[in-house]
């Protein structure tokens, strides 16, 4: 029941992050005199549709809820880029369309800066990806969640006690446990020994008896981790937005990374010689494995934010939010960045770019992109079992 309440949160998390992000493209179009025709939920086919008169994004829009609920779509007139008609998107400026193309992205990352800004004044998890983590002097507050168990090793002391992921270790053999660093210094310490360990899960403490391996690695066989979490006050808008800046940055090397060890593993794999083959097929496995498509988002990683509490829900949803606005920077056709790509080549050479020409380059790249989502949805389902 719970998987079941975490995958509707992540479809409705991620019909939210394309939503807005299409309601962005259809309120600058309108403020640059584009005619928006439909603005849906979801795709097709349709399940509801109105048409209102007179709306936020115009007059006679048609409003829809479709079936398909991967996202949503507004629908633009003339949206090919020669179109010339009055009110046609094709019959904006060179200046117009940019903004209308890139206002998806930018509310796609305000959406990122708010609920960062919000999670500063509750507490914003500190990201293992950012070093150096922004906040001002002063105007910082750190809280240190207690050490809890995120995986577990089979056959392990942990796993053969019966404790369970998300536990919280408490005590250590009469110590109370503030650091990670101090747990993993306690189990070595006592290597081979039968020590008490005290837990709390669900809200209710636990203690357990422990006989820990005695080796040099791993006596307690389970993976640790620590959540510190960042309070501001006056300060929290300056780093919800520095954050998010951050974040991004890190986002767009991820991306770089991931094309990387793709490009290197694909390559590679022409080589004559094995050891070549294999170090690239090590860097294809590496790249499938940073990968996380709508399969992976809706049935594992949102439903296990929302079981995890809404602080952890309202960080991964601002990290999705900022995905989107990366993804949709990058030049390729299918997506926003690349449709401005594809709309300046063509201005700066001075060649008209046809409806022709402009359907069959994002065509084939929808098409390719298509093959992408289906092969990371192949590897999201091999996740799960």
């Amino acid at each position: 029941m719970e998987l079941l309440f975490g995958i509707i949160v992540g479809i409705f998390v991620l019909i939210f992050l394309v939503a807005v992000h299409e309601f962005g493209h259809g309120i600058v179009a309108r403020r640059n005199g584009v005619v928006v025709e439909e603005f849906g939920i979801g795709f097709p086919p349709l399940a509801w549709g109105k048409r209102i008169k007179k709306s936020v994004l115009g007059k006679n829009v048609k409003y829809t809820i479709n079936w398909l609920p991967l996202g949503g779509f507004v629908k633009l007139q003339g949206e090919n880029d020669a179109a010339a008609g009055k009110g046609d998107y094709g019959a904006a400026s060179y200046w117009s369309k940019t903004k209308i193309l890139f206002a998806g992205v930018v509310v796609n990352w305000l959406v990122a800066v708010l609920i960062f800004t919000v999670l500063a004044w509750t507490g914003l998890p500190k990201i293992p990806a950012i070093a150096n983590q922004f906040s001002v002097d002063g105007d910082t507050r750190v809280e240190r969640k207690p050490v809890r168990i995120m995986g577990l090793v089979e056959g392990y002391p942990a796993e053969k006690t019966g404790f369970k992921v998300y536990d919280e270790v408490l005590v250590f053999n009469g110590q109370k446990i503030e650091t990670v660093e101090q747990l993993i210094s306690n189990t070595t310490e006592y290597r081979g020994q039968t020590v008490s360990m005290t837990i709390k899960r669900d809200g209710v403490e636990q203690t357990k008896t422990v006989q820990l391996r005695d080796g040099n690695k791993s006596n307690f066989g389970a993976q640790l981790g620590q959540q510190e979490r960042i309070h501001a006050t006056w300060s929290a808008p300056i780093v919800g937005v520095v954050t998010t800046a951050q974040f991004t940055w890190e986002t767009f090397k991820g991306v770089g990374g991931l094309l990387a060890d793709l490009g290197g593993g694909i390559v590679s794999q022409f080589s004559f010689n094995n050891s070549t083959r294999k170090a690239g097929g090590e860097q294809l496995q590496k790249a499938e494995d940073s990968v996380a498509g709508p399969v992976a988002i809706v049935g594992m990683i949102l439903p296990s934010a929302a079981e995890a509490g809404l602080t952890e829900l309202l960080f991964i949803t601002a990290i999705i939010s900022l995905a989107l606005t990366v993804m949709n920077v990058l030049p390729i056709p299918a997506f926003d960045g690349g449709r401005w790509f594809l709309m300046t080549l063509y201005k700066l050479r001075k060649k008209e770019l046809t409806k022709e020409k402009e359907e069959k380059i994002v065509g084939i790249s929808f098409m390719i992109l298509m093959g992408l989502v289906v092969l990371i949805t192949i590897a999201d389902v091999k996740k799960f079992f």
